[in-house]
């Protein structure tokens, strides 16, 4: 049994969907959990492509064919794991602040996220405090990440938070900022909880923020 979900975490770390999304059907075919697919196949592979990402040993283009292999798995996987009452570890709202259109960054750490058993809402880029906020107070996430990717859109992050605070829920959530010009200091200066320098690094963090280590 413990094969398959060995398979599943290779598969996924060399990047093929096709075969993830087949070993995953053929691993419930075979009477394992959802559970344990998720935690020992498809979250035991992302968290190799972590480790490796965070030593450069592998970049950018592998993590995202990786989180696409993983995201063909978790199609097949999410309907079993709500039958079965399966909890994420934890519940995430993120995006690009308003004003700036990047998302490879914001999308990184959005998937390895959910490579990690988070639940992930992605509100995509060009988001205005307003839509962060309504987020928090419909989902009710543990953490919020904004990302910014110019210099001239990172105080965004300090007007937002400031958003938060006003709407009354900034005690209701950790933030977690990052991006090309954001640096620990810059997350302190706004008032951040945490700062992480690439996706990888994002998942340790929440953990750390949300005590799940």
């Amino acid at each position: 049994m413990a094969e398959i979900l060995d398979q599943i975490a290779r598969e996924l770390f060399a990047g093929n969907a096709k075969a993830v999304a087949e070993l995953v059907e053929k691993a419930l075919n075979e009477g394992l959990s959802p559970q344990e697919i998720l935690n020992d196949g498809l979250i035991k592979g992302m968290n190799e492509v972590g480790v490796k990402f965070k030593a450069n040993e592998i970049y950018v283009p592998e993590v995202l064919i990786a989180a696409r292999a993983m995201k063909a798995g978790m199609e097949i996987l999410r309907p079993k794991l709500v039958e079965t009452g399966v909890e994420p570890v934890a519940r995430m709202v993120i995006g690009t602040v308003k004003g700036d259109l990047h998302d490879i960054g914001k999308n990184l750490v959005a998937m390895m996220m959910e490579g990690a058993g988070f639940e992930v809402i992605d509100l995509g880029i060009d988001v205005p405090a307003e839509k962060f906020i309504q987020a928090v107070r419909e989902h009710k996430p543990q953490l919020v990440g904004m990302s910014a990717l110019l210099t001239t859109t990172m105080i965004q992050i300090r007007e937002n938070i400031k958003a938060f605070k006003e709407a009354g829920i900034r005690d209701q959530v950790k933030i977690m900022v990052g991006g090309a010009p954001v640096t620990q200091k810059f997350a302190d200066e706004v008032g951040a909880d945490g700062y992480a320098p690439d996706a990888a690094s994002a998942v340790d963090k929440a953990k750390e923020l949300l005590g799940l280590n």
